[in-house]
């Protein structure tokens, strides 16, 4: 008896233009949004004049209905609009996304959780990641810059750079950036060190930079010094290719990143 092959279920709406399947997110994002949510994104440093209110939960929730798709992506980014900016973080291709198209979304960042999560749940898949890294680690917005930093540090936790050799030049970058006094630079510094400390491999050169920090007399730098060597003592690291971070795990660290 011949077997039937099993259709795959396409997501809902994937036969309409991105800009339609963009105008059914916005309508989808404005009816979950709440006002007392969008208020609270102050107390992360998150800037509401362009959001609706959205849980991430529910914006990763959306993402899955409405699966990857990398027209969609673009016209999200588009709208300017944090939320749909977050969605297209999570409905993007990463094998379609070139090393220009993550130039201009980088110059677009202006604030951190915009950064962290393209860099968290997408750039970090591109075969264009390290080099990115390298370029944006001497960019002049402080938001650029640390997406540098914060690439770097999901490169090292998702475990993507098969030369081992790159960590070496990160925790580079990591000390010849650390006297940046801006503070989400500083932070995004300090998670990238912090990072690649947490691999076993590193965790000895992550604490001989750390205890170099620690001793500087640039107040900046010893606070991310300071604060990698106490992560150390509290946490061991982990043997290169154990299983990644669970997603709701990632988010807090995303979130500590930046606090």
């Amino acid at each position: 008896m011949a077997t039937t092959a099993r259709r795959r279920t396409k997501p809902a709406g994937s036969d309409l233009s991105p800009q339609a399947r963009t105008e059914h997110a916005l309508a989808w994002l404005r009816e979950h949004a709440s006002a007392q949510h969008r208020d609270g994104m102050a107390r992360f440093a998150i800037p509401a004049d362009r959001a609706f209110g959205v849980p991430m939960k529910d914006i990763q929730s959306l993402a899955k209905q409405l699966g990857r798709d990398h027209g969609l992506a673009a016209a999200l980014w588009d709208t300017d609009v944090y939320e749909a900016r977050m969605l297209a973080a999570h409905v993007e291709e990463p094998e379609r996304v070139t090393a220009q198209q993550m130039d201009r979304w980088c110059r677009d960042f202006d604030n951190w959780a915009v950064c962290d999560t393209l860099c968290f749940a997408l750039f970090d898949r591109t075969p264009h990641a390290w080099r990115k890294v390298e370029q944006w680690s001497s960019r002049k917005g402080e938001f650029q810059k640390r997406a540098a930093f914060a690439l770097l540090a999901t490169l090292a936790l998702h475990d993507r750079l098969e030369d081992e050799a790159l960590y070496a030049q990160g925790l580079a970058l990591i000390e010849r950036e650390a006297f940046d006094d801006r503070n989400f630079v500083k932070k995004g510094v300090n998670w990238a060190l912090r990072a690649i400390g947490m691999r076993e491999s590193w965790r000895a050169a992550a604490v001989a930079l750390a205890k170099r920090l620690a001793a500087a007399e640039h107040a900046g730098a010893r606070w991310i010094g300071k604060d990698a060597l106490r992560e150390f003592a509290k946490r061991g690291p982990k043997a290169h290719g154990t299983k990644r971070t669970p997603a709701k795990k990632a988010r807090k660290r995303i979130r500590s990143s930046a606090d």
